[in-house]
C-alpha cells in the first residue's frame, strides 16, 4: 500500500511541530506575604527558569521599595525623614505613589495610602480581637489624608507634611508588582505569562490555541459571569470574605475606611478588570470603601475599565 506524499509530509514534519510547541511551566514563591506564582509557557524549561527567576527578582526588589513591614525598606525609609523635607525617590516609588493620589482625588479619599497609622492599630486589633481604643484611633487619623503627602514631578521628590505619617501601599502594591513582573517576563521572550497574588492577576499573551487566560470567579457575581477569558489585562478582587476579624459578634474588614479610621462592615467585595494591575488592584480596594451607588459613578469615568460590586458572604 503506498503512503500518501501528503501524509509522509506531514508524518516528517510531526515531531519538529511538536518540539516547536511551547509548554506550561509553574514557579511559585512567597512575596509580600503571600504566595506568588507565575504561570508561562516557554519552548524549554532553561528558558522558564531563567525568565521566571528574573521575574521573580523584579518582584523581590520592589518588595523592598514598598513593604510597610520591612523597616528598611525605600516607603519606610521616606516616613522616617523629618515633617517638611522633601525627599528624592526611585522611579518605582514615585510612580506608584502618583498613582495613589490620583485615585484618591477621584474617589475623595477614599482610597488613600496615608492610611498606615490606623491599619497598624488594626493589624494589633487582629491580634488580641479587641477594637483599637478611641483615642488611639483619634490620635491616628490626624496623621492620615492624601493632602498631606505631596509630590513634586521636577525633582520627584515626595514630602509628608505633618508628623507620624506611615503610608501603606497594600492596596496597589501587588498591582504594580505583577505588571512589572509580566513586563519581565516578556523582555525575557516570555509574552505567554500569568502573575498570581492572592486577589491580584495580571496576565499577558493568550496560551496557544485559545483566546486567553480562563479565570474563575470564586464569589458569584449577582447578573455576572462565573468564569472570564482574558489577555493582557489584570484582574483583581478585594473584601472582607477572607480577611476580617468578628468583634463582639460583628464583623470588621481588613479594608479601613480612611474616613472614619475603622475596619469596613458593609462586606462589599469588588472585581475589576482593568489594562493594567496597578489600576485593578486599587480601584478594587477604593470600591469597597465607596459602595454600590458611588462606584458607579467612579468607573463612569474610567470606560476602559470593567467592575462587578456586590455584597459579601
Amino acid at each position: 500500500m503506498r503512503i500518501p506524499l501528503v501524509t509522509l509530509l506531514y508524518l516528517s514534519l510531526a515531531p519538529a511541530l511538536l518540539a516547536q510547541s511551547p509548554q506550561r511551566y509553574e514557579y511559585a514563591e512567597l512575596h509580600m506575604g503571600v504566595q506568588v506564582r507565575l504561570t508561562v509557557y516557554a519552548d524549554s524549561q532553561e528558558k522558564a527558569e531563567d525568565g521566571c527567576t528574573k521575574a521573580f527578582a523584579r518582584i523581590a526588589q520592589l518588595e523592598d521599595v514598598m513593604s510597610d513591614y520591612r523597616p528598611t525598606s525605600e516607603v519606610m525609609r521616606l516616613c522616617d525623614q523629618p515633617v517638611g523635607k522633601p525627599v528624592k525617590v526611585s522611579n518605582d516609588l514615585f510612580n506608584v505613589i502618583k498613582a495613589s493620589q490620583e485615585l484618591a482625588e477621584k474617589t475623595g479619599g477614599a482610597f488613600d495610602i496615608t492610611v498606615g497609622p490606623v491599619v497598624k492599630l488594626w493589624r494589633a486589633a487582629r491580634k488580641s480581637k479587641q477594637m483599637p481604643a478611641s483615642n488611639d484611633l483619634s490620635k491616628a487619623l490626624q496623621s492620615v489624608g492624601w493632602q498631606k503627602l505631596k509630590l513634586d514631578e521636577k525633582n520627584h521628590t515626595a514630602t509628608l507634611l505633618v508628623a507620624n505619617m506611615k503610608l501603606d501601599l497594600g492596596g496597589i502594591g501587588k498591582g504594580f508588582a505583577g505588571d512589572e513582573a509580566i513586563r519581565t517576563l516578556k523582555n525575557n521572550g516570555l509574552p505567554i505569562a500569568m502573575f498570581e497574588a492572592g486577589g491580584d492577576i495580571v496576565l499577558g499573551d493568550a496560551p496557544p490555541d485559545t483566546k486567553g487566560w480562563t479565570i474563575e470567579i470564586e464569589q458569584k457575581i449577582p447578573r455576572g459571569p462565573s468564569r472570564l477569558t482574558l489577555a493582557n489585562c489584570a484582574i483583581s478582587t478585594s473584601g472582607d470574605t477572607e480577611q476580617f476579624i468578628e468583634i463582639a459578634g460583628k464583623r470588621y474588614s481588613h479594608v479601613v475606611d480612611p474616613h472614619t479610621g475603622l475596619g469596613l462592615t458593609n462586606h462589599f467585595a469588588a472585581t475589576i478588570v482593568a489594562p493594567d494591575g496597578m489600576t485593578s488592584d486599587s480601584l478594587s480596594t477604593a470600591l469597597t470603601v465607596l459602595g454600590e451607588k458611588e462606584a458607579a459613578r467612579l468607573l463612569r469615568s474610567n470606560p476602559k475599565v470593567q467592575a462587578w460590586v456586590r455584597e459579601a458572604k
